[in-house]
């Protein structure tokens, strides 16, 4: 049995809200404020603010400029656009401005 299929069978039983709020809650500072800017600058897009990491990366036109590290930024976002997509949820609905 592979970690993912311990933590899903771990993860029986609860409903998607505390699974929701529990991911939410170990979210770190880069990660809440990637969720508020695919909110507020993306319209809830994970795809769109990728491909506009990915075109700055390339040197192509960008949309907005995030100040560093672009790459851990994608990683980021896949892990919290696969959180969503597992679980049918928008992370922004949890993670508020500070």
């Amino acid at each position: 049995m592979t970690e993912a299929d311990e933590h899903r069978q771990g993860q029986e039983g609860r409903n998607a809200t505390d699974l929701t709020e529990d991911f939410v809650a170990r979210l770190s500072e880069q990660e809440r404020m990637l969720v508020l800017l695919q909110s507020e600058l993306y319209e809830h897009s994970w795809q769109a603010m990728l491909n506009d990491l990915r075109n700055r990366l390339d040197g192509k036109p960008f949309i907005f400029k995030l100040a560093h590290r672009i790459q851990d930024d994608i990683t980021r976002i896949e892990k919290l656009q696969a959180f969503e997509r597992e679980h049918n949820v928008k992370l922004s609905d949890y993670v508020k401005p500070p």
